[in-house]
């Protein structure tokens, strides 16, 4: 992982995907706020999103949201997928990023576009190459060649959605895994927790990182009790993989009513556990929950409970996005 580190930060001195820095054009109260380390968010309505009010709680300047979409019916789905969204556009994502105060993401191809990754390397150009990255799609199709021109676009993961009915399975992990390994990628795995524990020794080999999407997918009416759990605990620990603490409304049982409290001794566990292996998402703009949307905001002060701690907060949203992301750091 050292290796891993010095490669990035090599990267991130050479000015690999730099562009002219972040924008002048935020509103100028959250110019104010991220001169001085945090960033308010503004209110206002987004697509895909409850309520219109901005978060409590501000955003430390360059907080990164680490997993969110984008769809447009111009390109077609997959058709061994399920999912057939509505479109929701970069500049519908924009929107949220301002009502929340965040300043960079990452887009990650979804299962409805099989591994076609255009749409989303188009928005990625859309919505900035020096403040986005990206996780792409791939099988074992793929050539040498095309990762290479995806990394120079600014990709810097590969994702196995083995929930939704979709094109990667389970044994293109190894071999998928070992090649982006070589480009200081990661593979990103969305599998319940069943799954999880069901395959820890395969996990345990994966010569990349590995990122857990959405908590790891503990159902949360069993929470740290769940094999599930103790699996993604054991990788944390021996700094094989990351959790996104993201996705709260997925495996809950008590919902937004109860504000998702079950949530929190799962991601209160994994972030004391390993609070260098965090990232926070938004999972924009929420596909698996129609038709009602959960309220962005809320989701994003939810982290105050995950994470009662300020600086490791920061660290969550700030610091480790930059180390797993390659993104420049401040």
């Amino acid at each position: 992982m050292n290796e891993l580190f010095s490669r990035r930060a090599a990267l991130c001195g050479a000015g690999v995907l730099m562009a002219a820095g972040l924008p002048a054009s935020r509103p100028a109260s959250a110019q104010a706020a991220g001169a001085a380390g945090m960033v308010r968010g503004v209110a206002g309505p987004v697509k895909f999103s409850s309520g219109t009010e901005a978060p409590r709680t501000p955003a430390p300047h360059l907080a990164t949201d680490c997993h969110h979409h984008v769809y447009d019916a111009r390109f077609p789905p997959d058709p061994r997928t399920q999912l057939r969204p509505p479109d929701a556009s970069p500049a519908d994502y924009q929107a949220l990023a301002r009502r929340l105060g965040t300043q960079r993401s990452v887009l990650v191809t979804p299962s409805t576009y099989g591994t076609d990754n255009r749409l989303h390397l188009q928005a990625m150009r859309e919505l900035g190459p020096e403040r986005t990255r990206m996780v792409a799609v791939v099988d074992t199709s793929v050539t040498d060649a095309q990762l290479r021109d995806m990394h120079e676009a600014g990709v810097r993961g590969i994702r196995f959605n083995l929930v939704q009915a979709g094109v990667t399975t389970l044994d293109m992990l190894e071999p998928l895994s070992a090649r982006v390994q070589a480009m200081g990628w990661h593979t990103q795995i969305h599998m319940l927790a069943g799954q999880i524990a069901e395959n820890e020794a395969l996990l345990s080999r994966l010569a990349s990182p590995i990122v857990f999407d959405h908590m790891g997918r503990v159902p949360m009416d069993k929470g740290v009790e769940h094999p599930g759990y103790a699996a993604v605990r054991r990788l944390l620990e021996r700094n094989k993989a990351w959790v996104k603490l993201s996705g709260a409304y997925m495996d809950t049982k008590v919902g937004p009513a109860g504000r998702w409290s079950d949530t929190i001794p799962v991601a209160r566990g994994y972030a004391t556990a390993a609070p260098e292996r965090c990232v926070w998402a938004s999972d924009w703009p929420h596909v698996t929950e129609p038709p009602e949307k959960p309220d962005d905001a809320a989701l994003f002060d939810l982290l105050t409970e995950w994470v009662p701690d300020e600086a490791a907060r920061k660290r969550i949203l700030v610091d480790n996005p930059a180390i797993l992301y390659d993104f420049p750091r401040a």
